[in-house]
């Protein structure tokens, strides 16, 4: 897969967050020409630059950093230039932060989606991968709206004449230890003495790992029509079970249920009833295809039953439920939660 990257050159928006970080980790070995980080934060990319020297000496001159915001179309057309392949993935993504703040999240990731598309589009880009979030599918909060709102954009441009530039959405649910996932808090309650704070026992999301988002991102380039949305067919636990799982892998420190934050849904949905009625089966992956219809509907005639719905949505209420034995196996597989256990097993020697 990694070998239609030869020699080419790959623009990261938000390149510096846990996504970004991982797609490094997998393409610094690879032929790839160029990997352009683009973000706004210039001690995380810093950081980033140090840490990839002293990593990855041989392979670090693939990188170059590019301070700017989404949000700004001028510095997004400047690291445009000559791009190949773009992996959007620079979004507000916090919960809470957004419920206070939703313009802010509509700048990000609705108008600044928008300024990446028009940018890739008007260079002759050749993919651009969007990452989208479960949240997305029937939204209760600003960060879901402004992703939903972003998911449409995506599709109106792939739509409405992207010329050679195939644009297409990826969706996906919890990143176990992503910046704002749970685990890491779990994992710090438990070294200050705890006890791990709960919303409520009962609400159920999915997990994934980070390599795991960036294999939906590849499947999607390599798979993509434009307009395609992917998502990962996913196992999910209660939040109840997760907490059970870290404290099986660090320490039993108790637990504080302290009620849902704002805008937490009980369940999140992966893919909508409206989605599933059109989703094609791809082994792992699903594939919602594009409504490719234009305003004339009179022109579009249905030669069999009528049917707008599925019976259900994709959820993480409905797929397979991990157990706490099976959610610990699954935590285990975040390398942030495999390099913590390492060094404990380290300090114990």
């Amino acid at each position: 897969m990694l070998s239609a990257f030869k020699d080419k050159t790959l623009l990261i928006t938000g390149g510096t967050g846990s996504f970004g970080s991982t797609v490094l980790e997998h393409f610094l070995a690879s032929d790839v020409g160029e990997i352009r980080v683009f973000s706004r934060d210039e001690k995380k990319q810093d950081d980033m630059r140090h840490a990839l020297q002293e990593r990855h000496p041989e392979n670090a001159s693939k990188v170059r950093f590019h301070i700017g915001d989404v949000r700004d179309e001028r510095s997004v057309r400047d690291a445009m230039r000559g791009v190949d392949y773009v992996f959007h993935a620079a979004a507000l993504k916090q919960v809470p932060s957004c419920e206070f703040f939703p313009m802010e999240a509509v700048k990000t990731n609705v108008i600044g989606t928008d300024n990446v598309l028009h940018a890739a589009i008007d260079e002759g880009v050749g993919k651009v991968v969007c990452l989208s979030t479960d949240k997305a599918a029937y939204p209760i909060n600003a960060m879901g709206t402004s992703k939903a709102m972003m998911e449409k954009i995506i599709y109106a441009n792939a739509r409405n004449g992207a010329g050679r530039t195939t644009i297409c959405c990826t969706r996906y649910g919890n990143v176990m230890c992503s910046r704002g996932s749970v685990i890491p808090l779990f994992m710090d309650q438990i070294r200050r003495g705890g006890p791990v704070t709960v919303t409520d026992p009962s609400m159920t999301r999915f997990l994934m790992n980070l390599d795991e988002a960036v294999d939906l991102v590849l499947f999607a380039f390599e798979h993509a029509d434009p307009g395609d949305l992917f998502v990962q067919k996913a196992p999910a636990s209660t939040i109840g079970d997760l907490a059970e799982a870290v404290q099986e892998l660090f320490g039993r420190t108790g637990t504080k249920v302290v009620g849902p934050r704002h805008g937490e849904k009980l369940f999140e949905t992966l893919m909508t009833r409206e989605e599933r009625l059109r989703a094609e089966d791809m082994g792992g992956y699903w594939r919602v295809r594009a409504d490719t219809r234009d305003l004339n509907y009179d022109r579009f005639t249905v030669g069999s039953e009528v049917r707008t719905q599925a019976d259900d949505s994709y959820t993480s209420h409905n797929t397979e439920r991990l157990d706490v034995a099976a959610t610990v196996e699954k935590v285990k597989t975040a390398s942030y939660v495999r390099d913590a256990l390492a060094g404990r097993e380290g300090r114990a020697r």
